[in-house]
């Protein structure tokens, strides 16, 4: 019996992906456990397994393409003993079935959206021809008509076209029937530089009786309507852009983030780190460690510390975490990922360094696992390396909270009384209020301060 193969969600997150390559052919014959393709998600590419036995009937999705739903068919697999021909045909024939009732429905919908419209502009000239001896002032000033729950009368059509460009309906008067919001009137704000009664460049607004009743956000408008296509390049948006927008769009927008920052002086690690980077031994098992090691093997100290900062929100609990997850943001050329060490609190300072170094170098050729970048329970960003003095990160879900490292640099300091230089290094941690408390906070980058002025006291 033929069955389809369907694009596989390989992460808990992924909503779609890329066919990298097929490692089949059509006709080849699969086992169950063979790897078949490489599909590639937002931050790595993994390997795909055959579940069913049998022969490869169709290729439904080229290799390279990009953007295929999971659950969307990819290829065709014939039963033992079937034949491809009618492996495909039958499994063609249901897909066809299914694409058109879907056309069906769709054009049935376009069907009345064309109507309305129609209907619209037929009664559009009626109302002309009946008004036409009346003041064309009054008729411009005449509002758009509401409903007692301040619903906005516009057509299906007129509202597409709103929103594929960002026009808000609500600023509108509409030249229908009954001030009906037409076509014609969203394209006339279109001609006249794509905004509504708005001042060119803010933001559209729902309307604050409205956006008061549903708590909705107003959609920005498309950047596009304010440039001239000559005057940009188009970038189209990868996976990895598309899933980095959506998490720090829905973070930002649920997660109650307050900051707190304090000053580190780390004279003594970098004399520490010195004296250990100069013992090391040449060859096999060398190693480099950088200050980034010791912030995250400090970090993993302090959050045994203070167990309340080491947690993640749930709608029913907070999960207070065993072990200390530490996610290292990696740049990458194309997006941004957050490979983990995990139980770092367990882990030397030797370890830690091999592992961000192996786990960086995997991230940068997108062969990470979903499990070692995915969770985790606390995150480190460091961009000191580019000489930042400080800054603020957005929390990646679902941690509680997340560190942002700046450069260590020498500042002036007074000290009993008299001024002298040092190195200091600026830390702001970003807190989720739903989980962390402000005194929380402080007291777990106390201990934190402890640790990285004084390496020392992470031995106790």
């Amino acid at each position: 019996m033929s069955t389809k193969i369907l694009m596989p969600a390989l992460s808990p997150t992924m909503e779609e992906g890329k066919l990298a390559k097929w490692l089949v052919k059509e006709g080849d014959v699969v086992h169950s456990g063979d790897v078949i393709a490489e599909i590639e998600t937002d931050k790595a590419t993994m390997e795909f397994e055959a579940v069913d036995e049998g022969r490869i009937a169709k290729i439904l999705v080229p290799e390279g393409r990009e953007g295929v739903k999971v659950n969307e068919p990819i290829a065709v697999l014939a039963g033992e003993g079937e034949d491809l021909n009618a492996a495909v045909d039958t499994i063609s024939s249901a897909m066809a079935s299914i694409k058109d009732a879907v056309a069906a429905e769709a054009g049935t919908s376009i069907g009345r959206d064309k109507e309305s419209d129609t209907q619209n502009v037929s009664a559009d000239a009626t109302q002309s021809a009946r008004t036409a001896p009346t003041d064309s002032r009054t008729q411009q000033l005449k509002p758009t008509m509401r409903t007692e729950a301040d619903r906005i009368f516009a057509s299906p059509l007129a509202r597409r076209i709103a929103a594929d460009r960002g026009i808000d309906l609500s600023g509108l008067k509409g030249s229908g029937p009954r001030g009906r919001i037409v076509k014609a009137d969203v394209e006339t704000v279109l001609k006249s530089g794509g905004v509504t009664t708005q001042a060119r460049g803010s933001l559209p607004s729902a309307g604050p009786a409205k956006a008061a009743a549903t708590g909705a956000v107003a959609p920005l408008p498309d950047a596009k309507v304010f440039f001239k296509s000559e005057d940009y390049d188009l970038v189209p948006h990868d996976s990895m852009r598309k899933s980095i927008a959506r998490r720090l769009t829905s973070a930002t927008s649920l997660i109650p983030h307050f900051y707190l920052t304090i000053d580190c002086r780390i004279d003594s690690l970098l004399q520490v780190r010195a004296k250990l980077n100069g013992q090391a031994p040449k060859g096999e098992g060398t190693y480099k460690l950088s200050v980034n090691d010791f912030v995250v093997k400090a970090t993993a100290l302090a959050l045994k510390r203070v167990p309340e900062v080491n947690a993640s929100w749930t709608e029913d609990a907070v999960l207070r975490h065993h072990h200390a997850n530490i996610g290292v943001a990696v740049a990458l050329d194309f997006g941004l990922i957050t490979p983990i060490v995990f139980r770092a609190e367990d882990k030397g300072l030797i370890e830690i360094s091999s592992v961000v170094k192996e786990l960086a170098d995997r991230a940068r050729a997108k062969q990470l696992k979903p499990q070692e970048f995915e969770g985790g329970t606390f995150a480190i960003s460091n961009l000191g390396m580019f000489g930042i003095k400080q800054f603020t990160a957005v929390i990646n879900p679902p941690h509680a909270a997340i560190l942002a490292v700046g450069a260590g640099e020498e500042r002036a300091v007074i000290r009993d009384g008299k001024v002298e230089a040092a190195t200091v290094m600026t830390l702001t941690m970003s807190c989720d209020h739903r989980v962390i408390d402000g005194a929380t906070g402080a007291r777990f980058l106390s201990v934190l301060k402890i640790f990285l002025e004084d390496p020392a006291a992470m031995l106790l």
